[in-house]
């Protein structure tokens, strides 16, 4: 019989952590005068109690590891139970949101999505911004850990790849996690409190650094105004495509950075593939620009360096409205968001090491066609890849190509047009933010669409997250069966 008391536990210290987070917000308010102070202790105290109680009631069932099967219930639980809390003072706070609209921006948050349903945000109370930005640094810190310790045990998408990097974990899962978050989480810190610097030192208020710079780091892309990033001077926009780089690379390399070795991150195949496909990017889309927008080359090239940079990295700011470029650079930036950056990163959508992946299976094929006696296997890293990593991969591709269409459809029928349920499909599953269009675009938000489709989007943004099977496999009377 399936034993959910350990994973009630782990869910119920995690909602109970986060209520005692809601009194870093209500401390600001209490700071700046704002009434809104009384939301955050509200929110903070039933979280709290709830949080506790249930793990109270389900500490009898802790004493070991967790079997599989707990693993993939409590890594989906996480993820919804914490946007259901997190929402609270979006629906007791100024803004009276509506449950819908307050578990879809706490969702948008916490699976560091950005797409927002909130407008009016430079007239926000302080609190309730800080909150923001703080639901998408939990998020961003969670899913490097998920990524790193979870994943790769579940064989998830390819993942089971990086194994050996995450650590032995298989039937220690808690125990280990709590190792290498503790490792992580410091580097997570350390290069948040640098990006909040350098923020400052630019022009950015206090409040404004500090706030940016958690989502900056968790490549979340929730902003103070709205506006986005096009409220800053181009000096703030350089120093976030720095710090949005280095959120989209593989954290357990800066671990090895920091222990002393470099070599790793240097010779990191996804590292460079990132780079390289950034740069290309970049490039290309700099290029039309110079040709066909013209106006000041510098401050051409610095909004398409941010934007692509954003866009690629699932981050989701924007320092201009990019529909207004022509038909090529808003085809491009759909196909931008389905790339992603680096596994055990903040970044999100499909991920650079499975396209990686992909070609190095396309090569094997070609190679084996043009010399049918030859033995050509896949590599990576200098390693031969198993059919069950590839098989994986594989796999995942399907799976997102499908989840992208039937999502699609499925926000057509609730009266969407083609653009904004395409669009609105990739940015929920790849975890991007904005779509395109005039409503869901760089320009626009979330807040005008139907009840229906923000609960789909809703749905989205918690499978693209958790890579899609985590979820799915849910849904299967195997899974429960077994």
């Amino acid at each position: 019989m399936l034993d959910l008391r350990p994973v009630g536990y782990v869910i119920g210290l995690l909602i109970a952590v986060l209520g005692a987070t809601m009194l870093i917000p209500m401390g600001i308010d209490l700071a700046v005068g704002s009434p809104d102070w009384i939301v955050f202790l509200q929110s903070a105290v039933i979280t709290m109690l709830i949080g506790g109680s249930v793990a109270l009631a389900t500490s009898n069932g802790v004493g070991q590891g967790l079997n599989i099967q707990q693993t993939f219930i409590l890594t989906t639980g996480v993820w919804v139970a914490l946007p259901l809390f997190g929402a609270l003072p979006f629906v007791l706070g100024e803004v009276d949101a509506r449950g819908v609209d307050a578990f879809f921006e706490a969702m948008s948050g916490l699976t560091t999505t950005g797409a927002t349903v909130l407008s009016g945000l430079d007239n926000l109370p302080e609190g309730l911004l800080f909150w923001r930005g703080l639901l998408q640094w939990f998020g961003g810190v969670g899913i490097i850990v998920v990524a790193m310790v979870f994943l790769p045990e579940l064989r998830i998408g390819g993942m089971q790849i990086f194994r050996s990097e995450g650590f032995d974990t298989f039937g220690k899962i808690l125990p280990r996690a709590t190792e290498i978050s503790s490792r992580i989480s410091v580097i997570y810190f350390s290069l948040t409190a640098l990006c909040a610097v350098v923020y400052y030192a630019l022009g950015m208020s206090a409040f404004d650094a500090v706030t940016h710079a958690m989502t900056t780091i968790a490549t979340g892309g929730y902003a103070n105004y709205d506006s986005s990033f096009g409220a800053f001077g181009a000096g703030t926009e350089y120093a976030a495509v720095v710090f949005m780089l280095l959120a989209a690379l593989p954290f357990v390399r800066y671990v090895q950075l920091v222990a002393g070795t470099a070599r790793p991150l240097v010779n990191d195949p996804q590292v460079r593939g990132f780079f390289a496909t950034a740069a290309v990017l970049i490039l290309l889309m700099a290029v039309w620009q110079f040709l066909f927008d013209g106006g000041s080359i510098e401050q051409s090239f610095r909004k398409v360096l941010f934007n692509v940079t954003s866009i690629l990295t699932g981050t989701g700011y924007a320092s201009t409205d990019y529909m207004n470029w022509g038909s090529f650079p808003v085809v491009m930036f759909f196909f931008i968001g389905l790339i992603g950056g680096c596994a055990g990163s903040t970044a999100c959508s499909i991920k650079i090491f499975r396209y990686q992946l992909l070609f190095a299976s396309i090569k094997a094929q070609i190679r084996s066609i043009h010399s049918p006696h030859g033995v050509f296997t896949p590599r990576y890293a200098g390693r031969r890849v198993g059919e069950d990593v590839l098989s994986s991969v594989m796999g995942f591709f399907v799976l997102f190509v499908v989840s992208l269409g039937l999502i699609s459809v499925a926000l057509g029928m609730t009266g969407l047009d083609f653009i904004t349920s395409v669009s609105g499909a990739a940015a929920a599953l790849a975890n991007i933010g904005p779509g395109l269009g005039a409503e869901i675009g760089p320009a626009g938000n979330y807040a005008g669409l139907n009840d229906a489709a923000k609960w789909i989007l809703i749905a989205a943004m918690l499978i693209g997250r958790l890579e899609l099977l985590v979820v799915y496999v849910l849904f299967t009377l195997k899974f429960w069966r077994g």
